[in-house]
């Protein structure tokens, strides 16, 4: 079978397209990994920055002369909210940009997929989710937290919430996960879908040498075919089927 200039041209534009796509695809996901680093830096900086409370013993007012406890607050909490905010929203920038691309980029497919690939995409989604999740909330707990003294925070109180020791970093290292967990699952579609043209290059050549390599038998008028012919159809039109022909005298 020869190989026109149009199927070099449409050849050449497919693979100019692939690489494009793939240009594009790595630009995103490394987007999403910068995100998901901005996010775990940030939420490092939330937790060097987080508030404490500090008990104090302060006298009653009164006749009975007696003590009470208060707290208070050694910051106002104004630098880790603003930081565990932009950790939020880079994460979740980062996560959605990610999860459209992957969306958009897998095509639907006409071959299996095989079980491997599927198993292993599966396990990349559900824990690239499970971990945004857990971030996600962990930082929506400290922000919650931080913000609840905003105004006063100088005044004793009779109790003080705090954002509880490791919470913030720990929301950093999901964040981190997160983003790397999504570039596996990119990884895992991108190889599923490389797959499938050389699937059916395969099933096209399977199919095509079965014929070139099919038996050629001669016929009677000169030619060639696959199969022979069949005698009584190259009979001359006067001699009908059956009869016998005497000899010349």
């Amino acid at each position: 079978m020869a190989v026109t200039h149009d199927d070099l041209t449409v050849r050449q534009r497919s693979d100019d397209d692939g690489a494009a796509a793939g240009a594009r695809g790595l630009s995103l996901i490394v987007f999403c990994v910068l995100c998901g680093l901005l996010s775990f830096i940030l939420s490092l900086a939330a937790e060097a920055t987080r508030s404490e409370a500090v008990w104090l013993s302060l006298a009653a007012a009164g006749a009975a002369g007696g003590k009470e406890t208060r707290c208070l607050y050694t910051g106002s909490g104004k630098t880790p909210l603003a930081c565990g905010v932009a950790a939020f929203m880079a994460l979740a920038v980062g996560m959605f940009t990610a999860q459209v691309y992957i969306l958009i980029a897998a095509s639907p497919r006409s071959s299996p997929i095989p079980r491997q690939l599927t198993r292993q995409a599966c396990f990349f989604f559900l824990a690239t989710w499970l971990s945004f999740a857990v971030a996600e909330v962990a930082l929506m707990v400290g922000v919650s937290a931080e913000s609840a003294h905003l105004g006063e925070w100088r005044k004793p109180r009779r109790s003080c919430l705090v954002v509880r020791q490791g919470l913030f970093a720990a929301a950093g290292v999901f964040a981190l996960m997160t983003v790397f967990l999504a570039a596996g699952l990119y990884l895992t579609v991108l190889q599923a879908q490389r797959m499938g043209p050389r699937d059916e290059e395969e099933h096209d050549t399977r199919r095509r040498v079965p014929l070139a390599t099919a038996p050629r038998f001669p016929s009677q008028g000169g030619g060639a075919g696959i199969f022979p012919s069949d005698p009584q159809t190259h009979r001359p039109s006067g001699e009908l089927p059956g009869s016998k022909t005497s000899p010349s005298s």
